[in-house]
């Protein structure tokens, strides 16, 4: 065990993950202006290490060389040290991930560590995970800490132009402008992405490229979602989702998903699990579902919804960042089990069916013991074993509960407890989905318990917060929290017609325009025009792990501006499209989520009001969510209900049940009484 050493600066904050290194003998300092101005005044080069809590390289590089107290001495010596949660800070992790890139012409990741110039904070020297000594064909840390110390002090004017080349390219980025004299956007772009997808398409074991493989969120909506009469793209997406399902990527025993695999055919994960994963990929198996009717796919909907709540929901309704991929000092050790463990808990008919359904029959899969997986459905064990598939199916549940019941009493990985606004609007938008499809109201509710955490905790004056733990919230909200929550509580809107829920979305999307918007060049900025000022200040519109905050601004505001009626949203939606124009024409698969948003200007979705009285509403809500497809909105409006909009306001129950159909600017007439939304709902035509 290190010994125990005074607590740095870190002690005062709330991530779990600066508060792992609060008692390193290195002098931590958080972002912020007493550790940059200090830095000025010692004329030390700045230390800049970015990390989170679940990740693996992070408790490594802590352990070989942080908690050392040699290394901590060079390191407190030569230069100021400053550690950032790329969780709360994503603006300072994405600035300094490009520089990374433009630094070492090599993908960053993390831990993150770069060097920089205390005046003006552009980096000179950059690297990711560093070896205590020479190994992995790279230095060691305290020789690559001397050397950087030795060229900050003896080639300053090296230094300098290294640091100029990097703003200047900076520069360059960010001027970047549409041209006003561009063709019209059309859906040609959505074909091309498509295609491109398909040719990086795993077609053995689904998902993109080789390993390590990762779920890629946005391009499976984007397959399932923009396929429209393209069968194989959506068929691309569901095959995916059903490999993922029974590889070992997803969680057997518990349920979840974890980060990405570290093979090409989803067996063995990274095992931490992070709740913007969790929380994309319980909408796309809803969806999928919705698409497909595979009964498999709701199942995996409803397990990622059960363990989302009962694992990493608080008791105040918030959302949980991650839990770690380590657990009593190993990796994956609380998920992995031997024939031994397993057959002294189960009877033997549950062993016979649950050891060939998991992987258990097969050789070790992960150092010497078994990780867990869908190796064999109930259909192909009662046909290998010759018994009833509802017997199978017995012995399974039974199985998977005393197997789940016994890892409770293992050593935990550990849980970031910290709920990021952001994060938390995915898990409510996904809960949402797997509500709806699976009629399931305890979801929603959940749902509804971590947008009501959000509004109390995060919303103060008119503005959001990013992050919060213990109830001290803190940190000026980015886009991402911002436009992922509008379009969460939209979502939210279909499930229960809510005047205030109406009345936040429009507060959310007016502090989006006000506060983020480009007013010159279209889309929106990733900090707000107050925030701190940075190296630099981006507009983003390619995916990566999250959808993009543009796209998802771009598609919320579109549906509510068509919901009001309100054109300075429409516009903004429009304006974010152009501004994406130049690189979606120059690799549209890398903006999957604006191809979706470019799919809803294209091709407008449906819009169903429907008016009639409470008792009824939910029932043909239900309906209509039934027969309709996943990218159409139903907004179920009590009769009763008053101060509605104006927009809304011409929307009046003329019967029972009334339905009024539109699709951007097109409306359908009227469609009044049961019979005839029966009717129309079984046609599903129109404007379909």
């Amino acid at each position: 065990m290190p010994r125990r050493e005074a607590p740095n600066a870190l002690i005062y904050e709330t991530s779990p993950y600066l508060l792992q290194h609060a008692h390193n003998p290195v002098r931590w300092h958080p972002w912020g202006a007493p550790a940059l101005q200090l830095a000025r005044t010692a004329d030390k080069p700045i230390l800049l290490s970015i990390g989170y809590s679940a990740c693996h390289w992070c408790h490594v590089m802590a352990h070989e060389s942080f908690e050392d107290p040699a290394t901590a001495t060079l390191m407190n010596e030569l230069f100021i040290n400053i550690k950032v949660d790329r969780e709360e800070r994503p603006d300072l992790d994405r600035i300094y991930q490009l520089a990374h890139q433009m630094l070492t012409r090599r993908p960053g990741g993390w831990p993150l560590t770069l060097f920089l110039h205390p005046e003006n904070h552009a980096p000179f020297f950059a690297g990711t995970y560093f070896p205590p000594e020479d190994r992995y064909g790279m230095p060691g840390f305290g020789e690559v800490l001397r050397r950087v110390a030795a060229w900050y002090r003896e080639q300053p004017a090296a230094v300098r132009e290294h640091n100029q080349s990097l703003l200047e390219t900076f520069q360059r980025l960010d001027a970047t402008s549409p041209s006003a004299t561009r063709a019209e956007l059309d859906a040609t772009l959505i074909a091309q992405g498509i295609a491109e997808l398909q040719q990086s398409f795993d077609n053995e074991h689904g998902g993109f490229g080789q390993a390590p493989k990762f779920p890629v969120p946005s391009n499976l909506a984007l397959l399932l979602k923009a396929g429209g009469a393209n069968t194989e793209a959506r068929g691309m997406a569901l095959f995916t989702l059903r490999k993922m399902a029974r590889g070992g990527i997803h969680d057997l025993i518990g349920g979840g998903f974890c980060r990405y695999s570290v093979d090409a055919h989803w067996g063995i994960p990274h095992f931490e699990k992070m709740l913007y994963d969790n929380g994309q990929l319980l909408e796309l198996y809803a969806d999928a579902w919705r698409f497909s009717r595979d009964e498999f796919l709701l199942g995996i909907c409803r397990e990622t919804a059960d363990w989302l709540i009962r694992e990493m929901q608080s008791p105040t309704g918030g959302f949980y960042s991650s839990l770690d991929a380590d657990s009593d000092g190993e990796e994956g050790r609380f998920y992995i089990w031997t024939p031994e463990q397993v057959m002294k808990l189960l009877n033997p008919e549950e062993y016979l069916v649950f050891s060939r359904h998991s992987g258990l029959d097969l050789p070790p899969n992960f150092e010497g013991e078994w990780h867990l997986f869908n190796y064999r459905d109930a259909g192909e064990l009662a046909a290998l074993l010759r018994l009833p598939e509802d017997r199978v199916h017995q012995s399974l549940r039974s199985a998977r509960e005393k197997l789940y019941t016994a890892r409770r009493y293992r050593i935990w990985p550990g849980r970031d407890e910290k709920i990021l606004t952001a994060w938390n609007a995915l898990a409510i938008r996904g809960l949402v989905s797997a509500g709806l499809a699976c009629a399931e109201s305890g979801y929603i509710d959940a749902a509804r318990r971590a947008l009501d955490f959000i509004r109390t905790t995060l919303w103060r004056d008119g503005r959001l917060l990013a992050t919060c733990k213990e109830d001290r919230a803190h940190l000026n909200a980015y886009l991402d929290d911002y436009a992922f929550l509008l379009d969460a509580v939209l979502h939210l809107l279909e499930a229960a017609w809510s005047l205030d829920l109406l009345d936040f979305a429009r507060s959310l999307a007016d502090c989006l325009l006000e506060h983020f918007q480009d007013r010159e060049r279209g889309g929106f900025y990733f900090t707000a025009h107050d925030h701190e000022k940075l190296l630099r200040r981006s507009r983003e519109f390619t995916d990566d792990a999250l959808p993009s905050g543009n796209a998802i601004a771009a598609r919320a505001l579109a549906r509510l501006g068509h919901l009001l009626v309100r054109e300075d949203y429409l516009a903004a939606a429009r304006g974010c499209l152009r501004a994406a124009q130049s690189g979606l024409e120059q690799y549209p698969s890398a903006h999957c989520g604006m191809l979706l948003a470019l799919q809803d200007h294209c091709e407008p979705p449906r819009q169903i009001i429907l008016r009639g009285p409470s008792a009824i509403l939910p029932d043909w809500r239900r309906r209509c969510h039934e027969s309709i497809d996943p990218v159409d909105s139903i907004y179920a409006i009590p009769g009763e209900a008053a101060d509605l909009p104006e927009a809304l306001v011409q929307y009046r129950p003329l019967a029972e049940i009334t339905a009024y159909i539109c699709a951007g600017n097109r409306c359908l007439p009227p469609i009044v009484g049961a019979t005839a939304l029966a009717d129309y709902l079984k046609s599903r035509d129109g404007l379909a």
